[in-house]
């Protein structure tokens, strides 16, 4: 139980790699708050349930992360911020000269912005507790690119860039700050793409997987919650108390290509 004592708040984290993250913070003991734009019963009840499982205390606060406000209210809110993972994003793909204007604003709001907005909050806190972890949730995007995600790339970019700056900022203090940049992870919302993507290529779902969604990705395997969140712990642990300002990809080699 590492983590034992301390808070972690997870953006977007009902479900896919947030959701893997908060559980694997719990698991190591971390007292955890979930996140995302809903508020149902189902929400909350998955905090209970994290709570239960681990022996945590797990709660689930509502914030619409593409307003300042919201984002902003949700770390103070949490009332306590020793580990914060910035994971919400969205995403859309079009070309430049096609990219709708609102999906531009939309997708730099929640995927960039948002996270300024919970670490300015939450770097007060840390600083007060003599000890924090910003743990960003970029993409191999944030180091690469492809076609027709041109928000997404700048966003995930820009986070790369924003966790180098929050670093340096707390390079004295006993606070760090890195990225986790996976690839393609095995959330519920790839596997839900897996059929249409069949149906389109007249594939079966193992060629489907290794050659078009995992083309890119060398080892033909997706990452998974767990890998991602296990990664999170151990920047959260006193091994890497020395890592800051860096990215760990976790992309089956994608970008080393």
């Amino acid at each position: 139980m590492q983590l034992k004592g301390k808070t972690a708040i997870v953006t977007g984290s009902n479900s896919g790699i947030g959701l893997g993250v908060a559980r694997e913070l719990a698991r190591a003991g971390a007292d955890v708050v979930l996140n995302s734009y809903t508020d149902s019963e189902e929400d909350h009840a998955l905090a209970a349930g994290i709570g239960s499982e681990f022996g945590v205390s797990a709660r689930y606060v509502k914030a619409d992360l593409s307003k300042a406000e919201e984002a902003r209210a949700l770390v103070e809110t949490a009332g306590a911020c020793d580990i914060l993972v910035n994971n919400a994003g969205i995403q859309h793909v079009a070309p430049i000269d096609e990219f709708p204007v609102a999906k531009w604003d939309a997708i730099i709001a929640i995927n960039l912005n948002s996270a300024f907005h919970t670490t300015a909050v939450a770097l007060p806190m840390m600083r007060k507790a003599g000890w924090g972890r910003v743990v960003n949730i970029a993409s191999a995007h944030g180091l690469t690119a492809s076609p027709y995600k041109s928000a997404y790339v700048a966003a995930k970019h820009g986070i790369v860039g924003m966790t180098k700056v929050v670093a340096l900022e707390t390079a004295e203090e006993p606070i760090t700050a890195n990225a986790i940049c996976p690839g393609y992870v095995l959330t519920p919302l790839v596997e839900a793409q897996i059929p249409d993507t069949m149906k389109e290529y007249g594939m079966s779902r193992e060629d489907v997987i290794k050659n078009v969604m995992l083309q890119r990705q060398p080892s033909k395997e997706f990452a998974t919650v767990e890998e991602i969140g296990g990664t999170a712990v151990f920047l959260c642990s006193e091994a890497a108390r020395q890592i800051t300002g860096t990215t760990i990809s976790v992309d089956g080699g994608w970008t080393a290509l």
